[in-house]
């Protein structure tokens, strides 16, 4: 199906210059669908001082926003920065959202100046800005939602969830876990109706990367520095592997400088900090495992993904949304548990016929999951939209 006639506006929730899942789902369903055809509006706050934004729609640029993922990259994107970011608790995180009211006006103005066939906002309860533009709707919209477990805050929303959720047109859910985690806030009766479209993974990105070279066994983590994510757990795992045995601790985050206060003299774990595209999935692909040992929380889990498409065998938390996302093709361990973890790490370490299991099924899952099969799916619903509004 073409997407030559068809007009997305993508809205994010996050800052793009802030590494996210939701902001990498966003840039790569924008490049994949520019691929398909579409002309593609991207709306997201931004780090730019609002002295420097003005309340004008129209600043915008072509390409992805600094630092952000290269999905984006040299296609014809537009983007434009609704508006400066504040840092709020949100599911065991802290979350980069416009909450300035400057913002959400900006976004809308900038939304009808753009003349979309179709909103496409992720995560629309998230104030102000995909909130404002799902409520007032000023094109059809499909709402997809990532969050994973409802705090009791998030279900006090449901009765403000349930009017916006009636002003969208298709509601999607990337996986059972975050439909599951929509019907605790709007109940199982109105949830009914969201299906569920999986994320998406730049397979090339990270088929194609040049392992990162190293001397012995090694595990590779990627993520945020916080609680949720396990870091704490896997580093405590770590002190009981094989002396010649290496983990590469990539990104940074709240807990870092505790965690390494605790852990830093240890001459396993290479603490390789923030690093660019490039290195990441060179480092993913050189490792012989990628851990996840998050403790809850996770919609889906790209990460697990990235590495399964990179040739690495994946061994992360027994958690509902890495199980979604890995389809039997990792092995997974009790959250939580240093001692189960440590073991399951060694073990997987030392066997390379069990990786080499790991990795053949998940490439296997990882083919499922392209930008472009999920840009795919979502055109389909956009044209099916377009035509009963028609």
């Amino acid at each position: 199906m073409s997407g030559a006639a068809t007009r997305v506006a993508l809205v994010c929730p996050y800052a793009l210059s802030v590494p996210g899942g939701v902001q990498g789902q966003v840039l790569g369903i924008a490049g994949a669908l520019a691929d398909l055809g579409a002309a593609v509006l991207v709306v997201a706050p931004s780090d730019v001082p609002a002295a420097e934004l003005g309340d004008e729609p129209g600043q915008r640029a072509s390409g992805r926003a600094a630092d952000g993922p290269p999905h984006a990259a040299d296609r014809s994107i537009e983007l434009v920065s609704a508006g400066t970011t504040v840092r709020i608790p949100a599911n065991g995180s802290r979350a980069p959202v416009a909450l300035d009211p400057r913002a959400a006006r900006r976004a809308l103005a900038a939304v009808r100046l753009w003349r979309p066939d179709i909103l496409h906002v992720h995560e629309p309860f998230v104030p102000l800005v995909p909130l404002v533009l799902t409520s007032t709707r000023p094109a059809p919209v499909v709402g997809t939602f990532h969050r994973s477990g409802a705090s009791t805050a998030y279900r006090m929303l449901g009765p403000l969830a349930r009017v916006v959720l009636s002003r969208i047109d298709d509601a999607v859910a990337v996986s059972e876990q975050a439909r599951a985690t929509l019907a605790a806030v709007v109940g199982e009766d109105v949830a009914r109706r969201c299906s569920v479209v999986a994320n998406g993974v730049d397979l090339e990105r990270f088929a194609r990367a040049a392992p990162w070279p190293t001397t012995g066994p090694t595990a590779v983590f990627v993520g945020r520095h916080e609680r949720r994510k396990g870091l704490g757990v896997l580093l405590e795992a770590a002190g009981s592997l094989p002396a010649g045995a290496r983990l590469w601790v990539l990104g940074s985050g709240p807990e870092t400088a505790e965690l390494k206060r605790r852990h830093g003299s240890d001459p396993r774990v290479e603490w390789c900090g923030q690093v660019d595209d490039d290195e990441l999935a060179r480092r993913v692909a050189g490792a012989d495992v990628l851990v996840a040992p998050s403790l809850g929380g996770e919609s889906f889990g790209v990460v697990l993904l990235e590495a399964m498409a990179a040739g690495t065998a994946v061994l992360a938390s027994d958690i509902p949304g890495y199980s979604d996302a890995t389809g039997g093709a990792a092995q997974l361990v009790r959250p939580g548990d240093p001692a189960a973890l440590a073991r399951a790490l060694a073990e997987l370490l030392a066997d390379p016929g069990r990786r080499n299991g790991l990795v053949a099924r998940g490439r296997e899952r990882a083919a499922t999951c392209s930008f472009t099969q999920v840009a795919g799916q979502y055109l389909e619903r956009y044209e099916t939209i377009r035509g009963l509004a028609r």
